[in-house]
This record gives structure tokens, sequence and C-alpha cells, in this order.
């Protein structure tokens, strides 16, 4: 009785005629209705990444540009003080802000930290360059170089800002 509930709620997969329209075709092959074929299910594939170029270098001319003053920067941030963990939410903050006013290079100061004979020391300046990488960061940057003494010198990176689309 249960049997008969559920395959009266069945609906199937393909029209198949009724049993009196089969006993007037030519064949004399009695009709049933075919199981369907388990068909391999292969996962949708994933849609690909978007991937970024490499970080590039500012180039010589640009940091020339920018050292000499004829190119200016849209915006500082020292990172003097703070823990990695700051320091890593207050640069992709900095960064996004800057992007969504449409920055093209800023300033991030690490600041040198103390000689490597001294123990661990210059944690951020070592700590930054590889977060720039993060895909989380490479969406804001095309890419960062050294300052110029002017500006700092190894103590702090040129960042260019990746312009954003459709706006």
């Amino acid at each position: 009785m249960l049997w008969a509930a559920v395959t009266k709620s069945i609906a199937p997969l393909r029209e198949f005629p009724a049993a009196d329209e089969a006993e007037g075709t030519k064949t004399d092959v009695p009709t049933r209705p075919v199981a369907p074929v388990a068909k391999s299910v292969r996962a949708a594939p994933a849609p690909p990444e978007k991937k970024l170029p490499p970080l590039a270098p500012l180039g010589r001319r640009m940091k020339q540009r920018v050292a000499r003053g004829k190119e200016k920067i849209d915006g500082r941030l020292d990172l003097h003080g703070l823990t990695q963990s700051e320091a890593h939410g207050t640069l992709l903050r900095f960064l996004r802000t800057a992007s969504a006013r449409d920055a093209r290079l800023v300033l991030v100061i690490t600041g040198k930290g103390a000689r490597e004979s001294e123990g661990e020391r210059g944690v951020l300046k070592r700590r930054v360059p590889q977060w720039l990488s993060l895909p989380e960061f490479r969406v804001l940057v095309v890419g960062f170089e050294n300052a110029h003494v002017a500006h700092g010198g190894e103590g702090a990176l040129y960042i260019r800002i990746r312009r954003t689309r459709g706006g």
C-alpha cells in the first residue's frame, strides 16, 4: 500500500506511450519504462581566478621624479611603534582608502629597525613587502620599491596603487 502511494507520486523523466497506444504499434515487443542511466556528474569547473600581473617596481624614471618632487605622493603612513597585527590592519585600511580616493602613489614608513646583530628587530621592514604580495593587497597594489633617501630610504616604501575600473 505504501509502495503504491510512492509510485503514484513519481513523475517519469520521459513521456512514454500508454500501454493501450503501444498495442497499436507495428512492433510486438512490449514497451516498458527504461531506467534512467546515471551520468557521471562532474563538478562545475570553478571560475578561473583573475590572475594579477606580478608586482612591478616603480621604474627608474618615476622614482627619480618622486625623489625630485615632480611626482606627488598622494598619502603617507607611518607604522612606527605598531605591532605586526596592528600594522597589517592599518596598512590594509590605508591602501583601501587610498584606492577609493584614486591615489596613485603612497609612502609607507616602516622604519629601518635595529641592526641584525642585535636580535629580532626591524620586523615591519621585512614583513610589509611580504604582505604586499598577499592576494588581499595585490588587488590594491601595482608594485612597490624602497623610497629615496630623502623620503626614508630603506626604512620606507613607495607603493603604486592599482586604479579601480568601472567608475
